[in-house]
């Protein structure tokens, strides 16, 4: 699978120069998300949360239109750290339709669960996507899945998530009370 992941995180920003803003004000509209993508979301991520002792997320329709805008952007790129919210972005060339795409989502940024170091926890860019999706101080989520035209994202076609989390987490010297061991 052919895919890229990147987290931002306060822990990033530290030891980021300067990020680039890539979305513009939105009006506050009722914007509903494509049929299934909002339960879908919700349950690839509280199925991850759940294996690591955190409550469930619920949607957040105030978040959804920004979200949805930054995934019709098409650029994977950072959003603004002052943003007030957690992101994680995903792309790929591999799949074939919306679904798939927050599936293989989410089982990418979980595949770093490994990776994280539960005695000496804190933030890395190799686990940065893992402890935002199951950290216990978010309660919040919402996700877009953007078609991409060849140019964008990759030189072919492919398909960009973007999650976003509130409040947001990666937040220094929070970690241990946040990012659980596996349940058992």
């Amino acid at each position: 699978m052919t895919g890229i992941r990147f987290v931002r995180s306060i822990a990033a920003a530290l030891l980021a120069v300067s990020l680039t803003p890539c979305h513009a004000a939105i009006a506050h509209t009722s914007v509903e998300p494509p049929a299934g993508l909002k339960e879908q979301a919700l349950r690839e991520a509280n199925t991850a949360r759940a294996r690591y002792g955190a409550r469930p997320l619920t949607w957040n329709a105030q978040l959804y239109p920004g979200t949805r805008q930054r995934a019709a952007g098409c650029r994977f790129q950072p959003s603004p750290i002052t943003a007030g919210y957690g992101e994680n972005l995903y792309a790929t060339t591999d799949l074939t339709g919306t679904a798939a795409a927050v599936t293989s989502a989410f089982a990418s940024w979980m595949s770093e669960a490994p990776h994280y170091d539960h005695t000496h926890p804190g933030f890395t860019p190799e686990t940065g996507n893992f402890s935002q999706v199951v950290w216990k101080g978010t309660t919040q989520l919402a996700l877009s899945v953007a078609r991409c035209p060849a140019g964008t994202v990759f030189p072919s076609a492919g398909y960009f998530v973007v999650a976003r989390f509130t409040p947001p987490g990666n937040f220094l010297s929070r970690f241990a009370q946040n990012v659980g061991r596996p349940v058992a």
